[in-house]
């Protein structure tokens, strides 16, 4: 059970920092405005990512798994993908509000684009998460699982018990600037 955990908050964590990469590179190399931190955190992480990482596992990881047609048809991964859009969008939208909440802004605007709601969640964005989500559910999950079992169990446990400090003193920090 432990150790079950302590992958959750890995992959929680590694998901996190790609986030940060991929909204960094869309900052600094597609839109050309220069670097920022993209996470509300000191650390290179965004955390709803990691969040939406994991609400997508323990969601989509059974159907993933089966083999459903129309006629001869596969179309699982169509259905996976249909979920990651719908789920990401949600998770999407209610980081907006949590983040509203606990900093009176959220940190990303979609007024810019078509089908957006209130500038929270909008279509392009949603499709990009479904893809991207799909290259996480089919590639990368699978290959971090790998990873995680090829590591001994006493430095997993060192290693996820050491980033768990740091997180944790990165949002105490947060909190209590």
């Amino acid at each position: 059970m432990v150790r079950k955990l302590q992958e959750y908050f890995f992959y929680f964590l590694l998901y996190s920092v790609i986030g940060w990469l991929y909204e960094v590179f869309l900052e600094v190399v597609v839109y050309q405005w220069g670097f920022s931190n993209r996470g509300a955190l000191f650390g290179p992480y965004c955390i709803i990512y990691g969040v939406g990482a994991l609400i997508l596992i323990f969601s989509l990881s059974g159907l993933q798994k089966k083999r459903i047609y129309v006629g001869k048809i596969l179309i699982t991964p169509v259905l996976v993908f249909i979920g990651i859009i719908i789920i990401t969008t949600v998770v999407e939208l209610a980081g907006s509000y949590i983040m509203e909440i606990i900093t009176g802004n959220w940190m990303w605007d979609y007024r810019s684009y078509g089908f957006n709601f209130e500038g929270r969640i909008a279509l392009n964005p949603s499709i990009r998460f479904g893809i991207g989500g799909m290259v996480f559910l089919y590639v990368l999950q699978p290959f971090f699982v790998k990873l995680s079992k090829k590591i001994p169990p006493k430095t997993f446990t060192a290693m996820t018990t050491t980033l768990a400090v740091l997180f944790l003193l990165d949002v105490a920090a947060f909190f209590f600037k």
